[in-house]
């Protein structure tokens, strides 16, 4: 005896299914269940039209709902990325987040030097090798060599096979002993140039599918946004600080030249008023401190200004030895003790007496 099985309900057990979110392989049971119960072949064929339909649709709500996970996690990801301006914890969250998102055994990035003409493993998450972690590659070179020339992704099924690269020996090395075997890369971009490279990989051949390369190509645009914003930010901190700095030296260079303007002024004003040698060595004293002598040809203390500090034995004689000295008794040179306030007056053009002055 044949079932007639009603269009109506083969189709609303498939709505079932769709509604559950079941597996693709329930989709099967409807259409035994009626080949077992002797449906006829007109129901059959209407039961796998069914079916087939209701398995597209599931496809789609499958690849929609990992579009919106996929979304969601690139917004939370471009969230992360605004608070971190460390560079190293940026490749962090990165790499992580690549690793998860594609379902891989390894992701990692590594940056350009073009002053050292290499490319340097900066970040991985998943690695079990300590060579791999730290290589350096010449630009050009490998899979990440092509990624950065031709700045377009490039996915290999199994990497040492694959001749569309330049190979190196000890960068398969390193591939080998990390167990890499199918290998995904995207270019980091910041306007036209290329920055770095974002890898997923893993240790099977399993390739990647074009939906994977897309969402990698994702992560790699928000990592080198926010790889340039913190080169950027360290530019600007160094450039800052620099200035400080070059502020700072002149503010002081500034405060000298003006004390040295003030404590010429009064010395002008004291000798103009009649002061004399001790006058002046008082306000000398007061401007620069310590101690001042005033000597004279012979090398006699002809005023002591400041702290009571018993001069020192060589620095009794006089500051410059006179033009008459006898060959028998020679006085070397001396020169005031450098001080900025000194060096301003100077470089302003002042002129006056010698002074011996102790700090």
């Amino acid at each position: 005896m044949t079932v007639q099985t009603p269009p109506l309900a083969s189709c609303n057990v498939f709505l079932d299914l769709l509604a559950r979110e079941a597996a693709p392989v329930e989709f099967e049971e409807p259409v035994a269940s009626a080949r077992a119960a002797g449906a006829t072949p007109e129901t059959l064929t209407q039961l796998e039209a069914a079916k087939l339909t209701a398995l597209r649709v599931s496809a789609g709500m499958r690849r929609q709902a990992r579009r919106e996970a996929e979304l969601t996690a690139l917004f939370d990801l471009a969230g992360d990325l605004a608070g971190l301006r460390d560079l190293d914890a940026i490749l962090e969250a990165i790499v992580r987040r690549a690793r998860r998102l594609l379902n891989a055994d390894i992701a990692y990035v590594t940056l350009n030097d073009d002053e050292c003409g290499e490319t340097r493993m900066r970040m991985t998450d998943g690695s079990i090798s300590a060579a791999f972690r730290r290589l350096r590659i010449p630009l050009g070179d490998g899979l990440g060599g092509l990624v950065a020339q031709t700045a377009m992704p490039y996915s290999t099924e199994h990497y040492l096979r694959d001749p569309q690269f330049r190979h190196q020996a000890f960068i398969d090395a390193a591939v080998a002993e990390e167990a890499l075997v199918a290998i995904l890369g995207v270019p980091m971009r910041v306007g036209s140039r290329v920055i770095g490279v974002l890898y997923a990989a893993n240790r099977t051949e399993r390739p990647f599918a074009p939906e994977q390369a897309v969402l990698l190509g994702s992560l790699a645009a928000h990592a080198a946004l926010a790889i340039g914003n913190a080169r950027l930010l360290a530019e600007t901190r160094a450039t800052v600080e620099e200035m400080d700095a070059v502020n700072g030296r002149l503010r002081a260079r500034g405060a000298a030249i003006e004390r040295a303007a003030q404590a010429h002024d009064r010395m002008t004003a004291l000798v103009v008023k009649g002061g004399d040698a001790g006058d002046v060595a008082a306000v000398v004293t007061e401007v620069l401190g310590g101690t001042l002598y005033v000597l004279d040809a012979a090398g006699r203390c002809l005023v002591a200004s400041g702290e009571a500090v018993p001069p020192a034995e060589d620095d009794l004689p006089a500051v410059t030895a006179p033009p008459h000295a006898s060959p028998g008794r020679h006085h070397p040179a001396r020169r005031p003790m450098d001080h900025p306030d000194l060096d301003a007056r100077r470089g302003a053009g002042h002129a006056g007496p010698a002074y011996g002055r102790r700090p």
